[in-house]
């Protein structure tokens, strides 16, 4: 009998602490693994008025277009910088439209230095942030893997994208758009072709780079670089 009794007290010990455990391993609805928010739609605000629409994607909810404010979340102003060699020389947050052209921003958003994703007073609306490497990696994950995730977040067909947007299907309505980049010397490369998001992180890396992550118009794949700060890339934010 007492040799049940201490097996019973055993198996209870056991069973309280894997419920200890499994409490203490869950994370708060926001952002956690264990809802799927897949489909979900809704829109978020900059403070400039600009409207988003976005779309969950796992346990994720970002925004569908590319970042176009031109405000930190505090008002104060991300300088648009249009001159060559002022951008090469940026050491602070900087914007600019593709090729100082403003009618491109109304489609593929603007181009923003890592300086300016990375500056304390946010770049991003309230209650949203830019990606970390991570969560790029999740968003990938969820799409298959990098080698087939690009076709499924790229935007279908030849309207923005230029011929040959390879097995795009925008599965998920995230809507990778062709946005190009800037160089830090400068000069502007790729849109129709190529879209390039900063990622917030810039560990194990040189000083001067951080990560983004890239859609190909020739590929299927989803591509991370080592990009230096003062290129200038879209970004896409993700919900707190």
């Amino acid at each position: 009998m007492g040799t049940k009794k201490s097996t019973l007290k055993i198996l209870l010990i056991i069973a309280g602490y894997i419920l200890i455990l499994t409490v203490s391993c869950k994370k708060s609805d926001n952002g956690s693994p264990n809802i799927d928010h897949t489909g979900e739609t809704g829109t978020v605000t900059d403070i400039d008025g600009n409207v988003y629409n976005t779309i969950g994607i796992g346990s994720q909810i970002w925004m569908v277009q590319n970042l176009n404010v031109t405000h930190y979340r505090n008002s104060n102003a991300i300088d648009t910088v249009t001159d060559n060699t002022a951008w090469n020389n940026r050491t602070s947050g900087a914007c600019c439209n593709y090729d100082n052209f403003l009618g491109y921003s109304t489609t593929y958003g603007k181009l923003y230095n890592w300086h300016a994703v990375n500056d304390s007073r946010n770049i991003a609306p309230a209650g949203w942030h830019v990606p970390t490497r991570e969560e790029w990696d999740i968003l990938n994950d969820f799409a298959g893997g990098k080698a087939i995730a690009g076709s499924k977040l790229k935007e279908t067909g030849i309207t923005h994208w230029i011929s040959d947007n390879t097995d795009a299907t925008n599965e998920y309505g995230f809507q990778g758009l062709p946005g190009g980049w800037r160089l830090n010397m400068g000069d502007f490369f790729y849109i129709h072709e190529k879209g390039f998001w900063w990622t917030k992180s810039n560990d194990y890396l040189p000083g001067g780079f951080a990560y983004s992550y890239g859609l190909d118009k020739d590929s299927t794949s989803i591509t991370r670089y080592a990009t230096i700060q003062n290129f200038g890339l879209s970004v896409k934010c993700v919900k707190d």
